[in-house]
Formats: structure tokens, sequence, C-alpha cells
């Protein structure tokens, strides 16, 4: 019987209400009806033109918003996909908590090497670098977002907020 090997315990932070619609107020100076919309089929076809690093064990997606970008990326891929479920930033896109907050157990990745880390957009990079920090050491995790001024951004042709095709916006 061999020395098996413990995941480490990590506090799991419940929300207290559930979350609202995005609504009118600000996101990023701009309200939601000026929010540049984007198709479903547009953001298809840049994911099928996207040049994704070969040899990848798996996809895990940043919950809330980074879990229809990495199913996408996923299913694209032909890769299994994991959540990782972490709150930093309110509807309104302003930050809620100094820093990003765990909201369920780290899914298991053990065997995965290469991870797709895949977030809806990087503003300032503190989700991205909180998930980093949950995922084993040893595994080489590369970045994909679907927005952001980063070069391993999806859409980098947009400023300011988008209307994602699959969230609910209140008007």
């Amino acid at each position: 019987m061999g020395k098996e090997k413990t995941r480490r315990s990590v506090p799991v932070l419940r929300p207290k209400s559930r979350p609202k619609l995005l609504n009118a107020a600000d996101c990023g100076a701009l309200r939601v009806l000026s929010m540049q919309p984007l198709a479903f089929q547009d953001i298809a076809a840049r994911l099928a033109r996207w040049g994704f690093p070969a040899g990848l064990d798996g996809v895990v997606g940043i919950a809330a918003g980074g879990v229809v970008p990495a199913a996408l990326v996923a299913q694209r891929l032909g890769l299994e996909l994991r959540v990782l479920a972490l709150n930093y930033r309110d509807e309104a896109n302003a930050p809620r908590f100094a820093e990003p907050q765990l909201l369920a157990p780290v899914p298991d990745v053990r065997g995965w090497r290469r991870i797709l880390l895949v977030d809806d957009v990087y503003v300032s990079g503190k989700s991205w670098h909180a998930a980093r920090a949950l995922l084993p050491a040893e595994a080489e995790v590369l970045p994909f977002v679907l927005k952001g001024k980063v070069d391993f951004a999806l859409i980098r042709d947009i400023d300011g907020c988008v209307r994602w095709p699959w969230r609910v916006y209140a008007e």
C-alpha cells in the first residue's frame, strides 16, 4: 500500500444571494443598450479560425462567465471540460471582492499535463491568475479568453463591453 497523495483543502464560499440579471447599470461606463452585440455565428467563426495550441489534455472554464466559452472550445477541440467556480466581478463588471473567491471545490484534473484555462474576458487578470493558482503547479496552464487586450484573446478589435448571445440582459 503506497502513500496516497491527498488534495489540498480549499475553503468554499457560498453566495448569500442569487445573482441578479445584468441591468442598465454601467459596464465600464456603457449602458446595456450601447454595448456591442456579438452574434453567436461570429463568435463560432472566429473560434473556427483560432490556432489553439497542440497537445492539450483538457479545458477548464472559469465560472460563471467562462463556462460557455470553455464549452465551445472543448467541443471544438474534442477535449474534456471542467469548471472552476470563482467570483470576482459583479454583473456590472465592477470588482465585488478584493480578490476572487472560490465558490465550489476545485475540479479534478489529475493526469492533465497541458490545460487550456478559459474565461470570457480578461480585464485585470485577477480571476485568471487566481484560477491558475488553484490548479496543479506541475501542469502547464495556457490562457484563452474571448475578449481582452491581450494576445490570447479571440476578440481584440472591439472596445468597451459586449453583449454575449448566451446572457440575458434586462433593458
